[in-house]
């Protein structure tokens, strides 16, 4: 706000004050400032991009899409605009779309692990098991620490019937997110397909307790 204060025409400070807007949940805020920013540069595709972001957590994904159209237009390199407008392009159904965005952010950085990440979700919705998992390997192999990668394997090799390795994934997902609910709810399913009811019981009450409308 300083900057803003002494430079009123300084595009960057009003990106940068969205960008912390969005942080902090203030959505409406944020894409005020990016508005602002655009005015001031139109050509600064870091504005579009964050402007991007907050449309999509709004939920507004065809302005979203635009969004990140505009900001690939102008930084072609930009490697996020392409796993978040993939993102939003998933949301919508458009599953080709997202996985070719998927495509052109790992293309553009093969060790970005989110892109192969949101390529095995979307692989996973294909019905494309064995291409998730390996997707899943590969986001796990660069981030070790990517709970959800560990969780989307799980669901790939549960539902494909391999339950001890399935779980051996919920686990390690739960190791590193111990509120994630879904873990639990899922590798109780699993317990309970190979039998192990007590197991099962515990994990469906664990993940109650985390929410009660599970």
């Amino acid at each position: 706000s300083q900057a803003i204060e002494l430079n009123p025409k300084l595009a960057e400070a009003y990106l940068n004050r969205g960008g912390a807007k969005q942080t902090k949940g203030d959505l409406e805020g944020a894409i005020a400032d990016e508005n602002q920013a655009i005015e001031l540069n139109p050509k600064l595709a870091e504005a579009y991009f964050n402007r991007g972001l907050a449309k999509s957590t709004k939920g507004d994904l065809e302005e979203a899409i635009a969004d990140f159209n505009q900001a690939i237009e102008l930084n072609p390199k930009l490697g996020a605009a392409y796993l978040n407008r993939g993102l939003a392009k998933q949301t919508k159904g458009d599953v080709e779309g997202a996985i070719e965005d998927d495509n052109q952010a790992i293309e553009l950085n093969p060790k970005f692990a989110a892109a192969y990440l949101n390529r095995g979700q979307v692989k996973q919705t294909k019905g494309d098991l064995e291409g998730a998992i390996a997707d899943d390997d590969q986001a796990i192999g660069l981030n070790p620490k990517l709970a959800d990668a560990y969780y989307g394997r799980g669901i790939a090799k549960q539902t494909k019937g391999d339950f001890d390795s399935a779980i051996a994934d919920f686990d390690e997902a739960i190791a590193l997110h111990p509120k994630l609910v879904e873990g639990y709810i899922n590798r109780g399913f699993a317990k309970r397909n190979k039998g192990e009811l007590k197991g099962a019981f515990s994990d469906f009450n664990e993940a109650i307790l985390l929410d009660p409308k599970f």
